[in-house]
């Protein structure tokens, strides 16, 4: 039987859309694999690890913490200029809440070598999915392994590579980043591609079913900023584009739950 991802893109406080999404399409199939970068590598987490989803949604009604940021001077040059403390704070009860039931990945970033590299298994800390959303000049890196790591979407907000790396033959990708809603941004992550020489990989064989926004979700500065009225909407937006796929995708061949 093919094997199908489930793959969770980039998009910070556009990830409440995710959750929108997933409680549509876990009425439809149960992925082999989760795979996430920086806010998606942390949605993928709990999914992964059978969260329900209106318990998903609920925690994205609930981090008001994440409405401000205190500014600060960077610890070191690769430091960021926000203190990071509450999302750091989040991702821990995350992490500790959930285990992986299914296969697991997360990607991060190689900060220094501006390498994309993908992180497996059920172990991760709960600094893998830090780092995974360590927005670079924001918030601080983290040192795994000896090397400093930071957000997974950096090069490619959608890691399909991923998960044709791990062996998904159907990939189903929410992705809340389909473009990126700032000029300044978006010619900031092109000339990182450059440095680092990314590419991202072509799949090969692979049946890609995408659920995505028709226009950017919100604001640089909203991607940022917690805000619960943008939250239900982004939700309810998510659960919208979910359903209208799912009832033209063809799910039949995927597993589908009782």
């Amino acid at each position: 039987m093919a094997r199908t991802a489930l793959v969770l893109s980039a998009g910070g406080m556009f990830g409440a859309y995710q959750a929108g999404a997933w409680k549509v399409l876990s009425d439809y199939f149960k992925p082999d694999m989760v795979v996430g970068a920086s806010i998606g590598a942390i949605n993928g987490w709990a999914i992964a690890g059978c969260c329900d989803p209106d318990d998903l949604i609920q925690s994205w009604l609930d981090i008001d913490a994440l409405s401000g940021y205190r500014p600060r001077f960077p610890r070191g040059v690769t430091g960021g200029f926000v203190d990071s403390t509450h999302v750091q704070t989040l991702v821990q009860q995350m992490h500790a809440r959930f285990r992986p039931q299914v296969e697991y990945g997360a990607v991060l970033t190689d900060t220094l070598r501006l390498k994309p590299r993908l992180f497996r298994g059920p172990d991760l800390s709960w600094q893998h999915l830090a780092a995974s959303a360590a927005v670079p000049v924001l918030f601080d890196p983290h040192r795994i392994d000896g090397r400093l790591y930071s957000d997974g979407g950096l090069l490619c907000a959608l890691p399909l590579w991923a998960a044709a790396e791990m062996g998904a033959e159907r990939i189903v990708a929410v992705n809340a980043l389909p473009s990126m809603p700032s000029a300044l941004i978006r010619g900031f992550c092109r000339c990182l591609r450059v440095l680092g020489r990314f590419h991202s990989a072509q799949l090969s064989g692979s049946e890609v079913i995408q659920i995505a926004p028709a226009r950017a979700l919100g604001t640089a500065k909203q991607i940022l900023y917690w805000n619960r009225e943008r939250a239900v909407r982004w939700i309810e937006q998510g659960s919208a584009d979910a359903r209208a796929v799912c009832e033209q995708a063809n799910f039949q061949q995927f597993e589908v739950h009782a």
